[in-house]
């Protein structure tokens, strides 16, 4: 499944992954080919930054 393109979906379905599948945010960009960087860019747009000791995007 490609990663939604509208930040705040895009929030959800990061977060969705990273608290279920991933136990970083690397990766799960490793395992799903995501670019992280890009991933970071779109989320701080929207006022979220990761936060790794909670391992999601608050």
């Amino acid at each position: 499944m490609q990663m939604p393109n509208d930040a705040n979906m895009l929030l959800s379905y990061v977060n969705l992954k990273l608290r279920d599948y991933y136990s970083s945010l690397d990766a799960m960009c490793d395992d799903l080919d995501a670019d992280r960087a890009e991933i970071e860019e779109k989320l701080q747009g929207i006022g979220y930054s990761y936060n790794s000791q909670r391992n999601q995007f608050v």
